[in-house]
């Protein structure tokens, strides 16, 4: 249940977002809770910038979480109306928005990395999904169809040969959000197409940014028709057992 529902005025400052808060979207008049909606203050210079951490100073402003959404809340003049002042809110915030989501997650993927929690290459990749290790299975949005599908299946096969001593089941995430030039990135390394995250709080980060950025892409709010914007990516997830071992190195 959500413990505190606010108006669409702009709230008094970043404390006020804690979990169980919800908040109306400038946009949809919706209230819904914060973790679906992004904030947004005005910078010293007056222009509109996202508060993706929810950490900025000053009082802020909520769009719902969706490309569209905040194209249209800086087209339609919404954030001086909400502010109730004249601020700059750039024609290509919705875009710099998503490049922000972007990085958070390519950020997000080096931290898991340097924790020891991603297996990049495509042979360690069905080594770790033979091994039910992987809790994702990430693929390069620009990477080859037959390597995906050859992964994809490998997933599958995995699927049916669940072990007999298994404890949970664990919805295993197919994501295919960041391109391979992003990949390279966050790991360090060149032309990473495949790769796998193992269990561990880091890897949690990654994939609740990765899921943030991908329902920002979508093309409807809400999603409703099921469909995603031309050249957008998305995550899905399969249940499947992951046993928790720690990763092995070369």
């Amino acid at each position: 249940m959500l413990d505190h529902v606010d108006p669409a005025d702009p709230d008094h400052g970043p404390r006020t977002a804690r979990p169980g808060t919800a908040r109306m979207c400038v946009v949809t008049r919706q209230v819904k809770p914060v973790d679906e909606l992004i904030r947004f203050v005005i910078a010293p210079d007056g222009a509109i910038v996202p508060d993706l951490k929810r950490k900025l100073p000053g009082r802020g402003l909520w769009v719902t979480a969706a490309h569209h959404a905040v194209a249209e809340a800086a087209k339609r003049g919404l954030f001086s109306r909400g502010f109730k002042k004249t601020v700059k809110a750039a024609p290509s915030l919705a875009d710099d928005t998503e490049r922000l989501l972007a990085r958070g997650v390519v950020e997000a993927l080096a931290m898991a990395a340097k924790a020891g929690l991603v297996i990049a290459g495509f042979g360690k990749v069905e080594d770790a999904l033979d091994r039910h290790q992987a809790v994702a299975l990430l693929h390069a949005s620009d990477g080859a169809d037959d390597g995906i599908r050859k992964l994809d299946a490998k997933l599958m096969a995995a699927n049916r040969q669940i072990p007999d001593d298994r404890d949970e089941m664990t919805p295993i995430s197919v994501i295919s959000a960041l391109t391979s030039a992003e990949l390279d990135l966050a790991l360090g390394r060149s032309n990473v197409i495949h790769a796998a995250v193992l269990a561990g709080p880091a890897g949690k980060t990654f994939l609740s940014r990765s899921q943030i950025l991908v329902r920002y892409r979508m093309a409807n709010d809400g999603g409703t028709d099921g469909k995603t914007a031309p050249n957008k990516t998305t995550v899905n997830s399969q249940t499947r057992p992951a046993r928790h071992r720690a990763p092995q190195h070369d």
